[in-house]
């Protein structure tokens, strides 16, 4: 399937597969990791559309994030009038987190220990401490805002928050 990118004059992506798609001589897609592999490096095997198979590495060490773009050069489709060069294969990558309550407390601050440390907030009375809690946006919100505390109060007109306009 070919499609048009807007944002590209004249430029055409093709979609080679479920997870992979072609800008140019450009191959893109996206790899979910695990945060162990994101954390202590991986081997994982790619299908190459000439039906060879590589295999991308992350050494020990080298922090791979959530979003990150990282590309292999020269795996990519041939360059036009080039066919001994190819142009890259650019992976975006998706770290998957483990459940909620995957460890137990005692080696949760096992882990702790070995992570770089993490900043202690210093509270003051000013302060009010809230929990946080998942999203859902199909829950209706219990928190609408509508004006009504602020009905009298001449700093806060009924209408809510104006954007001024030049």
């Amino acid at each position: 399937m070919v499609i048009s990118d807007p944002k590209v004059p004249s430029e055409s992506i093709l979609i080679c597969s479920q997870n992979s798609l072609r800008r140019g001589e450009d191959l893109f897609m996206c790899m979910d990791i695990q945060l162990v592999e994101a954390l202590c490096g991986f081997q994982k095997p790619i299908s190459t559309l000439d039906n060879q198979t590589i295999v991308i590495t992350s050494h020990p060490g080298q922090i791979v994030k959530h979003a990150d773009i990282k590309c292999v050069l020269n795996e990519g489709m041939p360059i036009y009038h080039r066919p001994y060069e190819k142009g890259c294969v650019i992976i975006e990558f998706k770290v998957n987190f483990p459940e909620n309550g995957f460890l137990s407390p005692d080696k949760l601050s096992l882990l702790e220990k070995l992570l770089p440390e993490r900043k202690e907030v210093e509270e003051t009375d000013e302060m009010d401490q809230v929990e946080l809690v998942d999203f859902d946006p199909n829950q209706e919100r219990r928190c609408h805002y509508n004006g009504e505390a602020y009905k009298d109060d001449e700093h806060h007109p009924r209408g809510g928050v104006q954007c001024q306009t030049f």
